[in-house]
């Protein structure tokens, strides 16, 4: 749901100038199935070792199994502008949009 919503919504994030893409702690082939099926029109980034999700806080372990939904607003200067912790995964885009 929460991909879906960025990908319905690629226009208006692309009219703002920002680039979308998602993690996941899937393997690089697991995530090219998912974003294809979906038809994705952004990365989905593979983190099977929990690297970002770590770094990123969206994991406490290496061995966590799930990340938390958390979508980050980085900014031009690489600083993180916005932590948002994904409440609404199906309206996440459309509240993300309303923000920026």
């Amino acid at each position: 749901m929460q991909g879906c919503g960025f990908r319905d919504r690629t226009r208006d994030f692309e009219e703002k100038g920002i680039v979308v893409f998602g993690v996941s702690f899937d393997t690089v082939a697991e995530n090219k199935a998912f974003a294809d099926k979906f038809e994705f029109p952004f990365p989905l980034l593979s983190d099977p070792d929990r690297a970002m999700g770590l770094a990123y806080k969206t994991a406490d372990t290496a061995s966590d199994q799930y990340a938390r939904r958390i979508t980050y607003v980085i900014g031009p200067d690489g600083k993180i502008e916005h932590a948002i912790d994904t409440s609404d995964p199906k309206g996440q885009a459309e509240a993300l949009l309303a923000i920026l």
